[in-house]
């Protein structure tokens, strides 16, 4: 972590971590797009345990770095969410080509 000393600094890093961020988000969603090409029913591309359990995992993760849970929780469900509603649409996609 660098020591910022001015506003630009900050700015600086917030935008190379976001830039690292959306690269690990797209790598993810190459993931969530391999699940929607493997999963054999439409009803198993939201699986509600899995949800909870990435959300727990995340959790957990997340007080030790220093993103409080309030912030990790619910990022990483509207996170899921959308990956869900991307997984659907690589699904449907994949049977109409079929």
């Amino acid at each position: 972590m660098v020591k910022c000393q001015t506003m630009a600094e900050v700015r600086s890093e917030i935008d190379r971590i976001d830039r690292a961020l959306v690269k690990l988000l797209a790598e993810r969603l190459t993931y969530i797009e391999q699940a929607g090409h493997i999963k054999g029913e439409r009803s198993a591309v939201r699986d509600e345990a899995r949800i909870e359990d990435v959300v727990s995992k995340v959790v957990a993760e997340a007080e030790p770095a220093g993103l409080p849970r309030a912030i990790a929780e619910p990022l990483w469900r509207l996170l899921i969410e959308k990956s869900i509603e991307h997984e659907f649409t690589v699904f449907d996609a994949r049977q109409r080509a079929s």
